[in-house]
């Protein structure tokens, strides 16, 4: 994998769009030794720049008058453009709209391919209470471009189903745009007591998964939970089609 750009978009806040942005980050640096940009455009939650290891630039938008200057995205864009390698770009609930509406009214995601770049666009589909607003997110960011899409289906909050329990991925919703998608991830739930408090563990700590191996912090089972957790996460990458 090189000089791929891969932007996590999804409009609904909390739904693990930083969760998806360390791990994907995480996969890249396995596969590819070469130098991984990370960036975190959220303006209220810069979660993802909190993680040291990853080198993560934070890119300031927001103005003086706590507005987001569309303009200020042009940094963003230049960095992508000048440097070789891969790139993740984390985004916020509150610059999702900003950031889609520069990338699509300057044609962004045009100029990277022509540029060497392979952009994908990673987007969170939710269970539970929160299905029905990231599904709709899905659709619309499916429709507003051609940009290759993995889907990720988050279980933390419920199964991807409908109330007659019909699952997410075997919606009309997800098989009219089912060709765009190159692969899915499912963050599977699990046991909340032992794997889920492991994860959150790591996440409050803003560590990765190499940093939890080498950390006192974490013990064996704590560590192997978290290994298990990453194994999957890391086959299920594999397996898109990039």
């Amino acid at each position: 994998m090189q000089n791929t750009v891969h932007f996590i978009l999804q409009g609904k806040g909390g739904i693990g769009k930083t969760l998806v942005s360390t791990i994907l980050a995480q996969w890249i640096a396995a596969k590819d030794e070469r130098a991984l940009r990370c960036y975190d455009t959220d303006q209220e939650n810069a979660t993802f720049s909190r993680y040291k290891a990853m080198a993560v630039k934070h890119v300031p938008v927001m103005t003086d008058t706590r507005t987001i200057d569309p303009k200020r995205f042009d940094a963003l864009m230049i960095d992508l453009l000048e440097e070789e390698g891969n790139c993740v770009v984390d985004n916020g609930a509150n610059t999702f709209s900003p950031l889609m509406g520069y990338l699509l009214e300057n044609d962004c995601f045009a100029l990277l391919e022509e540029s060497g770049r392979k952009v994908y666009i990673h987007v969170i589909v939710g269970g539970g209470d929160t299905l029905h607003d990231t599904a709709t997110g899905f659709v619309a960011t499916a429709k507003s471009t051609r940009v290759p899409l993995v889907l990720w289906e988050n279980e933390h909050f419920g199964l991807l189903q409908s109330a007659s329990g019909k699952a997410f991925t075997e919606s009309q919703t997800y098989s009219d745009n089912a060709a765009r998608v190159r692969g899915r991830v499912v963050l599977t739930q699990r046991n909340a007591d032992t794997f889920g408090a492991d994860i959150k563990k790591m996440n409050i700590a803003r560590m990765t998964a190499a940093e939890v191996r080498e950390s006192d912090k974490f013990n064996l089972m704590e560590k192997q939970r978290i290994k298990v957790v990453f194994r999957d996460l890391f086959e299920q990458l594999d397996k898109v089609e990039w």
